[in-house]
């Protein structure tokens, strides 16, 4: 919650920001005071205290409130980080979309455009050389990764997805120059996975590589397109992150199709929904 207030502050009015700003700076504090007192820390009228929270999406300063002592809980080990055990299935839809909400806004504000940039152009250059796209993930990123191999099939460009850890390493192993790997992990920790980006970069590879930054792995490929969030991947079942790297791949796989050109893979798509015409009920 506390991230999705801070991602959104710019889009709110100087007052309200004044209100998130108290907020951030001792929410124990903000849960506690009536909203007299509350105006009067924020130097701003009550009816603008009880307007933020609704420019936030919640009902009032009540309900704001009882969200913010929420979220300042540890949450659930093993399951999210911003519910409680005894959450009804409203608190938890709220919980869960507002931390989904506050990592993608923070993504929309702090990704490296120029990476993405070059993350696109490498694709392109390895498409149009005929050269070989490795997608590299285990366990959940596996998941992520097959998303990307699926994303690029239907857009006509050859890809495959590797979610076995020897599989991956064979692979690497006989990758080249012109080749472009990406290898997509959530903690940047995993050994496999790094062990398979160096293989593919020693042989010459372009290295593309998802994940958190100031990991072993962020700085083991050649292009870092990071993928932060609060989600502690040792407490927490990887949720938030996920959504983050389908994201990001979906970002990338839309700009190597435009930078390809739609009238080039417009041919190929046709004849994909074509054949797929029969298999659907009208």
């Amino acid at each position: 919650m506390l991230n999705r207030i801070n991602a959104a502050l710019m889009s709110l009015s100087p007052a309200e920001q004044r209100v998130g700003r108290l907020v951030l700076s001792d929410p124990p504090v903000f849960a506690r005071l009536p909203v007299c007192e509350l105006a009067v820390l924020a130097q701003v009228s009550k009816p603008t205290v009880v307007r933020f929270c609704r420019s936030l999406g919640y009902d009032g300063l009540k309900d704001f409130k009882f969200k913010l002592e929420g979220s300042m809980h540890e949450g659930v080990l093993f399951v999210h980080r911003s519910v409680d055990v005894d959450d009804k299935i409203s608190d938890i839809l709220v919980k869960v979309i507002d931390d989904t909400m506050a990592a993608v806004s923070s993504y929309r504000c702090n990704a490296n455009r120029l990476n993405i940039e070059t993350a696109v152009a490498t694709l392109v250059e390895t498409y149009r050389s005929r050269k070989r796209i490795e997608i590299f993930g285990l366990g959940n990123s596996g998941i992520v990764a097959q998303d990307a191999q699926h994303k690029f099939f239907r857009l006509g460009i050859p890809a495959t997805a590797y979610g076995d850890s020897h599989m991956q390493l064979m692979s690497a192993s006989v990758m080249m120059p012109g080749d472009c790997a990406v290898v997509i992990s959530n903690s940047g920790r995993t050994r496999d996975l790094i062990a398979t980006c160096e293989m593919a970069k020693r042989n010459g590879a372009t290295t593309v590589v998802i994940t958190s930054s100031g990991s072993p792995l962020s700085l083991a490929g050649h292009i870092h397109l990071a993928a932060d969030h609060p989600e502690g991947f040792e407490r927490y079942c990887p949720m938030v992150s996920r959504l983050l790297h389908l994201m990001v791949i979906d970002i990338v796989a839309t700009g190597v199709a435009l930078r390809i050109g739609i009238e080039e893979l417009r041919p190929g798509l046709r004849k994909m929904q074509s054949c797929l015409l029969d298999k659907r009920v009208f």
